[in-house]
């Protein structure tokens, strides 16, 4: 790995990753329960949490993605063990990436799949408790495959993605079925009337 892009840390979760789901769900018996992405382009996530009191006390995931969506979500693993729901569904992928040392700006699509796992499985324990929707911010959802949201592309647009190709960095938009292209690019016009 002479030409390996990315940090130390990356690297130590990427080879070393915490709390990974070995074998099927059944051995890890969880309240909640998060699944992300499409396995059509290559990436997707599950997540197991065990939950008490609103607290995670131990997380279980898998991933079929590549060395950024693992040491992400492995670090995020670990972030959030004893954390309550509240603060962990608050934790974006700018929170990994810095965790993380940093990640190749071609590659930050892929530290949002944990984050967006577990917001989907906390989405998942509020349900099953009786409080649907408590912490889920209103949003749209444009990308149908991916589960990208209007909210998704308005974070893209204030980090700098102003043309198709740069959200498609951004956030993976589109790489599975396009049929959300039209509806992005409309949003990315609107976003530039509002923020200039």
């Amino acid at each position: 790995m002479n030409n390996w892009l990315y940090s130390d840390i990356v690297k130590d979760h990427f080879t070393n990753p915490r709390n990974v789901l070995f074998g099927d769900e059944s051995e890890f018996p969880a309240d909640a329960k998060g699944q992300t992405g499409n396995i059509r382009c290559g990436d997707q996530m599950l997540m197991l949490l065990q939950i008490k009191d609103d607290v995670i006390n131990d997380v279980r995931w898998k991933t079929y993605g590549c060395a950024s969506a693992i040491a992400s979500t492995s670090v995020l693993s670990e972030m959030i063990k004893g954390m309550n729901i509240k603060d962990a569904y608050a934790i974006g992928s700018e929170d990994l990436v810095k965790k993380l040392g940093g990640l190749p700006e071609h590659k930050i699509h892929c530290s949002v799949l944990g984050d967006k796992a577990l917001r989907v499985a906390i989405d998942d324990y509020l349900e099953h408790t009786g409080r649907a929707g408590m912490l889920k911010e209103a949003s749209t959802e444009i990308c149908h495959c991916l589960g990208i949201t209007d909210k998704d592309i308005e974070k893209a647009f204030n980090n700098g993605a102003r043309t198709w190709e740069q959200l498609q960095e951004a956030t993976k938009i589109g790489t599975v079925c396009g049929g959300c292209k039209e509806k992005a690019l409309e949003l990315l016009h609107e976003y530039m009337h509002i923020y200039g």
